[in-house]
């Protein structure tokens, strides 16, 4: 992990919770959660992709599977909001100290709120962003809830 190291494997080796790092080569333009499914060869139900969404005006994240949309009214409704709609990128990267396509829902630079979808606990480990595009975190989805004090809410819709 040298030289790999990101603020959200930081956070997990302090947290001390069992993790594997997985790398892939980035492909400029491709679409960031797939392609971690085709390099990897997982079952896209198994990687999630993080989101940020402004919620009642706050930003709240949400930890989908990449082969879903978010459900914003369930995000809304899962954090007690009424309204939600997508954030900004910039102010998404701004708030969470990751790029694009490299977003994690660990070790984030503001703690934002965040709600992973329920299907994560179907699986024994998932995968999600590790803090760098090319780079994936596998873990329990349960190591993931602790790790970010996540709340678990069926936030996905095909």
């Amino acid at each position: 992990m040298a030289g790999r190291g990101t603020p959200a494997t930081a956070l997990l080796t302090r947290l001390k919770v069992d993790f594997t790092l997985h790398s892939y080569e980035h492909a400029s333009g491709a679409a960031y959660g797939q392609e971690a499914v085709d390099a990897l060869g997982l079952a896209a139900g198994r990687v999630f992709k993080t989101l940020v969404a402004s919620v009642d005006g706050h930003l709240t994240v949400g930890v989908v599977p990449v082969d879903a949309t978010l459900d914003l009214k369930a995000l809304a409704a899962a954090v007690g909001g009424k309204k939600a709609q997508m954030a900004d990128v910039a102010a998404a990267e701004r708030a969470t100290g990751y790029v694009a396509g490299g977003i994690s829902p660990l070790g984030q630079r503001k703690r934002l709120p965040i709600v992973l979808d329920a299907t994560a606990r179907t699986h024994e480990t998932i995968f999600c962003s590790a803090g760098r595009r090319g780079l994936e975190v596998e873990l329990a989805p349960d190591d993931l809830v602790r790790a970010t004090d996540a709340r678990v809410a069926p936030i996905a819709a095909p």
